[in-house]
């Protein structure tokens, strides 16, 4: 009798098991509308041959993740509108926000993810979808946070060809410059014209493709990542901020909050930057319009006599950008672009805006996608 027992336990815990291990193969593609629709909400200047600088401030959700066809189609349907309105030409630079590469970790997931009502909620089934990649993952965790370092590294390796896929095949399918915001991943590096993931700590980092699909230069690496994020982002090297070379001019790319910082605008001068590109992420529905609390960081440049508090997130972005604000800056325009969109229960914050010839030109009305240019 016991062994009997014994014998019905260990077969029903062996069909357990397996359908378990079928249940987390299966990713059924659920059926989804997604809003096509964007706005142009800043012209500034009137067309040259010098080009422009094109920002996309897309309205994005899980779903738009499920598939890199699904997520293609919305930006390149901001693309088009952005070319049928004569946005587009050979020496267009667009920009877009900070962490757009990142949220390709949902790419291929089951629709229980994609529906789940919060966040934790979603991690959770996307981390028992996926039990070997997870543990994998957990273990070669180098962050305080182990949960969400693991949760960016499981899927790496696709991540970083996803990545090159879609933002470079839009910068080749549209003939443009293109910022493809950020995107956090292992060590990044790019090699033999392809960007490449390695061991140790994940960075948050933008690369820069050119109308060939390729990329430009190396990514450049946050500085200084937020508080939320430190516990799994690593701050990259604060004297590494590069200049790439663009056909509308001298490209500088500054990541999130690495703008408020006076000093990065000096070293982009060294390197002659004429252009500034700011791929931006604000956490929280209201937090824009919420009191500034201070720089994300462990540092606070001696030369910002701002306090926290004094005045809101939105007027603190707007004056610690220091794009062609000379002599701290030298560069004739730059673009700030924030991710907008509802993550479940996360919700997203911040304004597009830009600056040319000192002049500051934002995006009054946050609601839907929205497109901001300013010709050169």
């Amino acid at each position: 009798m016991r062994k009997l027992l014994a014998f019905t336990v260990t077969m029903a815990l062996v069909a357990a098991v397996a359908a378990y291990l079928v249940w987390t193969q299966e990713r059924p593609v659920a059926h989804y509308l997604s809003d096509l629709r964007i706005t142009l909400a800043v012209n500034e200047g009137l067309p040259a041959d010098r080009g422009n600088l094109l920002g996309i401030q897309p309205e994005l959700f899980p779903a738009d993740y499920q598939s890199l066809e699904r997520l293609h189609l919305k930006l390149s349907a901001y693309l088009q509108k952005a070319r049928d309105q004569g946005l587009i030409n050979d020496k267009t630079i667009v920009v877009l926000p900070e962490h757009i590469g990142t949220w390709l970790m949902l790419t291929g997931e089951k629709n229980e993810v994609y529906q789940a009502l919060h966040a934790k909620e979603a991690m959770h089934w996307f981390s028992l979808s996926n039990p070997l990649l997870f543990a994998r993952a957990w273990i070669s965790a180098t962050g305080d946070n182990r949960s969400d370092d693991a949760y960016l590294r499981m899927k790496a390796t696709g991540m970083a060809r996803d990545y090159q896929v879609l933002f470079g095949g839009l910068a080749k399918e549209f003939g443009v410059t293109l910022v493809a915001g950020s995107i956090a991943l292992p060590n990044p590096s790019v090699s033999q014209g392809q960007l490449q993931v390695g061991h140790g700590p994940l960075y948050n980092a933008s690369v820069v493709f050119a109308a060939d699909g390729l990329p430009i230069g190396e990514p450049q690496r946050q500085l200084y990542p937020i508080y939320d994020e430190r516990g799994f982002i690593q701050p990259g090297d604060e004297n590494v901020v590069s200049v790439v070379d663009t056909p509308a001019g001298r490209l500088g790319i500054l990541v999130g909050s690495d703008s408020w910082y006076p000093d990065n605008y000096r070293k982009l001068n060294e390197q002659g930057a004429q252009l500034v590109a700011v791929p931006a992420f604000v956490l929280g529905r209201d937090t824009w319009t919420r009191p500034w609390r201070g720089f994300k960081s462990v540092s606070t440049p001696q030369e910002i006599s701002l306090k926290p508090e004094e005045l809101s997130e939105g007027e603190a972005w707007r004056r610690l950008t220091l794009i062609s604000q000379q002599p701290i800056s030298q560069a004739s325009a730059g673009m700030s672009v924030f991710l907008r969109g509802q993550f479940w229960d996360l919700g997203t914050s911040g304004q597009s805006f830009l600056s040319g010839n000192g002049q500051v030109s934002a995006d009054g009305d946050a609601r839907g996608a929205r497109l901001l240019n300013i010709w050169l």
